[in-house]
């Protein structure tokens, strides 16, 4: 029976048809090289396409660079441009092939065609390999004196590019002084803006080094440069016209004259088609009138329709990042938008991030004017099909109601939320009747009123349920059910997954206990029982402080859980106005957008926490501590990640005694509701009585855990080599080549958790228990180490893979001997020195 036939089909210029097709393109190209014939260039462009797509789809094709090389002698651009893009290429990463590559492009940089000129000048400085700058010296110095502009162009780009791979030869060099020339003398503005960008960023890396070159950064502000670019504004490019707009809002004029005949100048550019020119004349109007307050204004008022007419043209990024502009002005001057407020109302086929803004644009400019008609406009959109637009459409409701605008009217919008019956909904309106009974108390008895008839069984976001909760404590004497429903809320304490909820509950039955103490009794017995055994730091402390306060007096307790509170005027704002100023200083950038100053997102330390590779790569490890083993930078993390926060019980975990004199409620978990029965004195309300402790107590007698004392473990007896060290790549490899000798997860005390803030104090602790780190990284919540020790005689090596959980203080274990029969002494070792981290 003859075999199947096989299906033929052409191969694709993506995907090539076996494995010798490579090979097949190299004897192609090697055919054709040097040839003249008829069809050549056509040919040799079939070939470079195949090779540019393979290239593309990351097949290695660096086999075929010499018979590429060999094909570009043609005059054909097409065929140069596909022979520059593939050396660019491979040229960068392999000295060795950049080399080949010096002769031809430095022969096309004399050729006859300006455009293979510059391609091939561009080229010559792509390749970036720091030995070979010598040969770009020659070709730029041509290429900045060619009589055609595009060369001129890349050349003055081309010097920038030789300056950051080796500065010292682009000054000896004195390419600087020739494009200070070139920019002052050139006809061509292309090339004018090339030589301003490269001198500006040359100078200012090399000011703090060069007196001469702080010299000449000033020169470029001086008044002579600053009005020879002005009057020829009109000649460049739209984005050339930003960067001189830029150098020109950095200039300092001498009087209010020059600053009016500059603003007049520019004036007609506030109608230009392309946003960035726009904001960048803004910009430059803002920051000269900064000083003239009258006139500032009038700036605003100049400007606002430029802006409002780029918000409602172009595509939804442009809209965004103008909008982002106009936001930060209407923050500063909102008076002067309030009338305008039409103009953010949102779209339906807008995207969610331009709404959203124009949702927080509408609550920056309602006024007493028209509240009524923005918040009409905003409860149309709590009823909307997108989630998220409904939440962002209730906080703005709140944001506005908060600024004492009409609040009956609000506030009687929100109540009516409540009656919508929708999750979500009534979610984000609890969190804004919290807000709104803290400033305006008065309206207590008709938000109660209301909320008194939601079930907390259909609240499931934690923060609406501590909203709610909280409404339960505060108002639990208008409330008749809040006792009721707060201890049933207790009873599910172990459902409870957020902390804010459990701590927000043991506040408010501690203030229903003190306002209707018999029907409370037994909650606040229960809450308080399983808020000691809480496995969180947070709420086990504020258990423990109501325990003893109620323990020492109750009237003392009163006084500071539910003492007289006056309503609150203002609620912090987010940002601060020094935060805003130094935007503002930074109009027309990135800074506007993130809502945040540049060096919060370019600086190292403010990146986030130190990032850890799975690979080792290159570490050094010894028995001191050093920048490759740890990570030096700090790591940013709140304090409820470090301190606070866990995701997981810790059963029959132990803590230490903080010398009071107080003990605390137990609590089984499983039998909440009889935990009350045995510490029903616990909320007694008679006459307080004096506590005289002991001398001293044991941790489970102050926490009333009723767990016996642990024995005392001997000490472990394995000895390990405190000046043991090993190779990083020796580290590595022993690594892979091992097997898990033991895998365990155990707990790091939370004051352990706290020191590790600082990336070095862990392994410096392990290493003075002759454990030494060899490589350390990660982000909160989870950090990872990798630690190495040898028993004294040397016998035996271990290799551990440690990963901390900042949150739930839970440490997991991987452990790797030579002797895996000491494997279990050695972990116990380790947990031992663990556990001592942080305790000192």
């Amino acid at each position: 029976m003859a075999p199947p036939a096989q299906s033929h089909r052409s191969p694709s210029p993506s995907q090539p048809s076996g494995k010798g097709e490579v090979s097949d393109l190299k004897t192609q190209l090697r055919l054709l090289a040097g040839s003249r014939a008829p069809g050549t260039d056509d040919t040799k462009r079939e070939l470079f396409k195949k090779v540019i797509s393979y290239m593309t789809i990351g097949i290695d094709v660096s086999s075929v660079f010499s018979e590429m090389v060999m094909c570009s002698a043609t005059s054909d651009i097409v065929l140069k441009k596909m022979c520059y893009l593939y050396v660019g290429n491979y040229a960068k990463h392999n000295p060795d092939l950049a080399l080949l590559t010096i002769n031809f492009l430095q022969r096309d940089c004399k050729d006859e065609d300006p455009m293979i000129r510059g391609l091939a000048l561009r080229s010559l400085c792509l390749l970036g390999v720091a030995n070979l700058v010598e040969y770009l010296v020659g070709p730029l110095g041509n290429g900045l004196k060619d009589g055609n502009s595009y060369v001129r162009m890349v050349a003055a780009v081309g010097v920038l590019k030789l300056y950051h791979l080796s500065a010292s030869t682009c000054l000896d060099a004195d390419f600087p002084p020739l494009l200070k020339q070139l920019m002052l003398k050139d006809k061509d503005s292309q090339v004018v803006a090339n030589c301003l960008t490269s001198l500006q960023e040359i100078w200012s890396l090399e000011a703090s080094t060069s007196e001469e070159a702080a010299r000449e950064r000033e020169t470029l502000l001086s008044k002579p440069i600053v009005y020879y670019f002005l009057n020829r504004m009109k000649e460049f490019s739209e984005w050339a016209q930003c960067i001189i707009l830029e150098l020109v809002s950095k200039y300092a004029p001498m009087d209010t004259e020059e600053i009016f005949d500059i603003m007049n100048l520019l004036e007609d550019r506030l109608h230009h088609a392309n946003g960035a020119v726009v904001l960048a004349i803004i910009k430059v109007f803002l920051h000269m009138t900064l000083s003239m307050t009258d006139v500032h204004q009038q700036v605003y008022e100049r400007i606002k329709a430029p802006l409002l007419t780029l918000v409602s043209s172009g595509s939804p990024e442009q809209s965004y990042a103008v909008l982002s502009h106009l936001h930060l002005l209407v923050m500063r001057a909102p008076y002067i938008f309030s009338s305008d407020y039409k103009h953010f109302y949102c779209q339906y086929n807008e995207p969610f991030y331009v709404k959203k803004l124009k949702l927080e644009m509408l609550t920056a400019v309602a006024n007493e004017s028209n509240t009524y008609e923005i918040v009409t406009e905003l409860c149309e959109y709590v009823a909307n099909v997108d989630i998220s637009m409904a939440r962002e459409s209730i906080r703005a409701v709140g944001k506005i109601a908060l600024q004492q605008y009409d609040v009956n009217a609000i506030v009687d919008r929100l109540l009516q939320f409540l009656e919508m019956e929708k999750e979500h909904v009534t979610a984000e309106t609890l969190v804004l009747v919290k807000d709104l009974l803290r400033k305006y108390p008065q309206w207590s008895h008709d938000c109660i009123a209301v909320v008194g008839n939601i079930s907390s069984k259909n609240v499931q976001e934690p923060k609406a349920k501590a909203a709610l909760i909280w409404m339960l404590g505060e108002y639990a004497q208008d409330m008749q059910d809040s006792p009721y429903i707060l201890e049933g809320l207790v009873e599910n304490w172990d459902e409870e997954d957020s902390t804010e909820v459990r701590l927000h509950l043991l506040t408010a039955v501690m203030k229903c206990f003190l306002r209707r103490a018999p029907e409370t009794q037994k909650a606040l017995g229960d809450a308080l029982a399983a808020g000691v055994a809480d496995f969180h730091q947070d709420v086990r402390d504020r258990a423990l402080l109501y325990y003893r306060l109620l323990k020492y007096d109750v009237s003392v307790a009163k006084r500071i859980v539910n003492p007289p509170k006056q309503a609150v005027s203002v609620f912090a704002d987010t940002q601060s106005s020094e935060m805003k100023d130094r935007i503002f200083d930074e109009f027309n950038s990135l800074s506007v957008v993130y809502q945040k100053p540049s060096y919060m997102f370019t600086d190292k330390e403010h990146r986030g926490p130190f990032a850890f590779s799975e690979e080792l790569g290159n570490l050094s490890i010894g028995t001191e501590p050093s920048d490759a083993a740890v990570a030096a930078q700090r790591v940013e993390a709140n304090d409820n990640d470090l301190l606070l926060g866990t995701s997981e019980k810790e059963e029959g975990h132990g803590y230490r005694s903080n010398g009071s004199a107080y003990s605390a409620p137990s609590y089984n978990a499983s039998t909440t509701a009889g935990a009350s029965q045995g510490h029903f004195d616990l909320v007694s309300i008679d006459q307080p009585s004096t506590v005289h402790p002991p001398a001293s107590f044991a941790i489970d007698d102050l926490l009333g855990l009723g767990m016996p004392a642990a024995p005392s473990s001997a000490p472990p007896t394995l000895l390990l080599n405190a000046k043991a060290s090993i190779d990083a790549n020796a580290f590595q490899q022993k690594w892979r080549q091992q097997s898990i000798s033991l895998s365990q997860e155990t707990s790091i005390d939370p004051r352990g958790v706290a020191g590790m803030m600082n990336p070095q104090a862990l392994p410096q602790h392990m290493q003075g228990h002759s454990i030494n780190c060899i490589a350390s990284g990660g982000q909160a919540p989870k950090f990872k180490f990798f630690f190495f020790a040898q028993k004294e005689d040397g016998s035996s090596a271990y290799l551990v893979e440690c990963i901390i959980n900042s949150s739930s203080c839970r440490v997991q274990l991987k452990i790797k001997a030579d002797d895996q029969a000491t494997s279990q002494a050695f972990s116990e070792l380790f947990q031992s020195a663990l556990a001592k981290f942080g305790s000192a």
